[in-house]
């Protein structure tokens, strides 16, 4: 089929109506015309004027723009047709149609009557595999698009799926050259997910749209969608602001689950394919604050595109609009280059009927001009032959300029990319410089917390224990001593713990046990420690910057061992530090708080004595004491002590000092305190094994919502109720 002068690429979408026209340029094509036309109600919820809504937009554009000589490419939704990728069996090359349509009798969950349907191979460099990719939509559905534009007599010779349009647009601009890239396009009710490079595609719809960002403003705010939408456009300028953001929060993360459940399927199927950038279109997208969220949450690049190699219109005012509108258009390039003869994807879903007419009248148009030819012909082929000999003598001085030009512009290409690469392993040494200091201020400040949520003892026993004043804490007898002590802290990072800490019914008792070994438990009494469940280490720093490959909401299970000599110690935990613990949120003194204290459990309450394991702990910590002291003090009485010689005349070690095994002192039998002692207060001597010991678990979200200040404005949208924190 001949290419033709120009083409429309039309994309009749819930909210508008959006056209490009690309024209002929040397050896490309460049944007020469443009049209946005917005329906009066989203298409989707016009009911029965839906396609007086279609004619009217069409109406307007024929009005507005010339057709006439070229040919439009229209684009169907991806929720109305059907998309499968499929490997094909080794087979002869001149068998793989037969092959195709078998697999479509499969795939296709309609008779192939009921159906039109294309497919379009896929090879990859070095791959003998051939994938291919079947598409299809219901003829009804198809017929019926085509007659709004034909009504209005169009050229329609090309149908194609709006994410393949979208495809052909970046694969002509050379978006995918870098590598695989993810193309998020958020449409009105729906999201286009495209995984993809040049060579293969993978696609998926979901339904979540720039509506659903609406509705929840709506839900909200109790108000219209039309005011809604208006406040939604108008998000970035409103002194509401803060609130609009704060209402459409669930929708963001809503949308970056699905987009992260994307990601981990593809990965799944595709084990060697990294992906390197996420193009971001879509209207939707110039909400503020979008973009960013999804860079951080997906820990990828995210890109808005800015400009298509094609160009825009040269009309000033023309040109303003379609950079305004350009992350809606996307799809619209994409059908025009394919009309142009410029895409990757060349499938279309244009009824056969159709296309075998369309044949036949390029062919009616050769069969008159052979006729032509042949009678004059043998005339004119003398006259040719020397018109042509002297036009290439004639632009020999042409040609010699033209290769001087290509020489000059490959010298300049090189330079350009000595210039690119310049710098690059001092780029890549920053880059990881930087992500050192990332999440290393977290557990310091977690720590922290925790160490200020545990509740004061009473003036005068905080006053002694902070003078080490012996008699002074024995004043307060130990079954009324309000104190509590942290001896470990353990962690464990769990990469979706919102549904947790979310489910009401979840228990705690789910995580993996704590080392039971009393060699493994981490720290001494007194202590704090960090670490991880059964002998498998956490780094915080790490753990805290790591991607959410699920989109709940990342965060730690903090297992905290803390003990307390207070009879009523069973209230007093509950009561005092529980509460101060699930205090530790994103304020109105701390509103941006990476992390937020959503679930405490008590485990265990029992007295030392009852634990087995935190006996057998209390012995070990005394016998290392002991020892330590039996050892300094053989020391000490090595320097004074004279070395009494054996009968070899070596030295033997001075009087009183300890054994040694491996190389460390031991102590002498006999010399230890009766075992009971094990279990005394280092301090005042006092006997900790009617201490209550706790285990408490903390659920700790990271990145939880922060905190929005009330609005005092009486004319402010009212909220129904309080947004629960993420």
């Amino acid at each position: 089929m001949a290419t033709p002068r120009f083409a429309w690429g039309i994309d009749i979408g819930n909210r508008a109506l959006k056209a490009v026209k690309l024209v002929r340029d040397g050896d490309g094509v460049r944007v020469d015309d443009f049209e946005f036309i917005e329906h009066e109600t989203i298409l989707s919820q016009a009911g029965d004027n839906k396609e007086q809504l279609i004619q009217t937009a069409l109406a307007n554009f024929v009005q507005r723009h010339t057709t006439k000589g070229g040919v439009v490419s229209v684009g169907v939704s991806g929720q109305n047709s059907f998309a499968r990728f499929v490997k094909l069996p080794p087979v002869e090359e001149k068998k793989i149609p037969e092959i195709v349509r078998f697999e479509a009798i499969q795939q296709i969950p309609f008779p192939l009557d009921d159906v039109e349907w294309s497919y379009q191979l896929f090879r990859e460099d070095d791959n003998p595999e051939i994938e291919v990719g079947i598409f299809a939509m219901r003829r009804e559905l198809v017929n019926q698009h085509i007659a709004y534009f034909t009504d209005f007599d169009l050229n329609v010779q090309n149908v194609q799926m709006n994410p393949l349009a979208v495809y052909n647009a970046l694969q002509f601009d050379g978006r995918f050259n870098d590598g695989v890239a993810m193309v998020v396009d958020v449409g009105t009710d729906n999201t286009d997910l495209l995984i993809a490079n040049n060579q293969s595609i993978w696609m998926r719809s979901i339904p979540i749209g720039g509506s659903n960002f609406t509705e929840a403003l709506v839900k909200a705010f109790k108000i219209n969608a039309v005011r809604a939408e208006t406040e939604k456009r108008n998000a970035a300028t409103s002194k509401y602001a803060r609130q609009i953001f704060q209402h459409m929060r669930p929708v963001f993360a809503d949308l970056v689950a699905e987009i992260q459940r994307s990601i981990g399927f593809y990965s799944s199927v595709h084990r060697d394919a990294k992906i390197t950038k996420i193009y971001a279109l879509g209207s939707t997208f110039k909400l503020p604050g979008l973009q960013k969220y999804l860079q951080q949450n997906l820990q990828l690049q995210v890109e808005r595109i800015e400009n298509f190699t094609a160009g825009a219109p040269t009309d000033p005012k023309l040109g303003a609009t379609f950079g305004d509108n350009l992350l809606s258009v996307v799809g619209a390039y994409g059908l025009a280059v394919q009309a142009m003869g410029g895409a990757m994807v060349n499938s279309s879903l244009l009824p056969r009927a159709i296309q075998r007419e369309r044949i036949w009248q390029d062919k009616t148009k050769w069969f008159g001009l052979a006729a032509a030819l042949f009678v004059g012909g043998v005339t004119i082929a003398g006259a040719r032959l020397f018109f042509e000999d002297l036009q290439f003598k004639n632009a020999e001085a042409q040609r010699q300029k033209n290769a001087s030009i290509l020489s000059q512009a490959n010298t300049l290409s090189t330079s350009w990319n000595q210039v690119q690469t310049a710098g690059e392993p001092e780029r890549v040494m920053n880059a990881n410089l930087s992500t050192l200091v990332d999440g290393k201020s977290l557990w310091p400040q977690i720590i922290s917390d925790l160490v200020n949520s545990i509740p004061q003892p009473p003036e005068p026993l905080a006053m002694a224990i902070k003078k080490a004043d012996v008699e002074g804490i024995k004043k307060v007898p130990r079954g009324e001593r309000k104190l509590i002590q942290i001896n470990e802290i353990l962690s464990q990072y769990d990469p979706a713990i919102a549904p947790k800490l979310a489910d009401a019914n979840y228990r705690a008792t789910a995580l993996p046990p704590m080392a039971s070994d009393p060699a493994t438990l981490l720290g001494s009494a007194g202590t704090t420690a960090i670490g991880g469940f059964g002998g498998m280490p956490v780094d915080p720093a790490a753990a805290a910057v790591a991607p959410d490959p699920t989109g709940k909401g990342r965060g730690f299970f903090l297992t905290l061992r803390i003990t307390c000599p207070l009879d009523q110690a069973v209230e007093y935990i509950e009561k005092d530090l529980q509460a101060a613990l699930k205090s530790v949120a994103p304020s109105e003194k701390r509103p941006n708080l990476r992390y937020a204290i959503k679930r405490v459990w008590i485990l265990q309450r029992n007295p030392i004595k009852e634990d087995s394991l935190r006996m057998q702990k209390l012995s070990a910590d005394y016998a290392a004491v002991l020892a330590a002291k039996t050892a300094a003090a053989g020391a000490n009485a090595a320097l004074t002590a004279t070395p009494v010689p054996n009968e070899g005349g070596a030295p033997t070690r001075p009087p009183g000092y300890p054994p040694t095994f491996g190389g460390q002192p031991q102590p002498q039998p006999g010399v230890a305190t009766p075992a009971d002692e094990s279990y005394n207060d280092r301090l005042t001597g006092e006997s900790v094994l009617e201490d209550k010991e706790f285990e408490m678990v903390l659920g700790v979200e990271l990145d939880p919502t922060p905190w929005v200040k009330p609005a005092a404005d009486p004319n402010a949208p009212q909220q129904t109720a309080a947004t629960p924190a993420q």
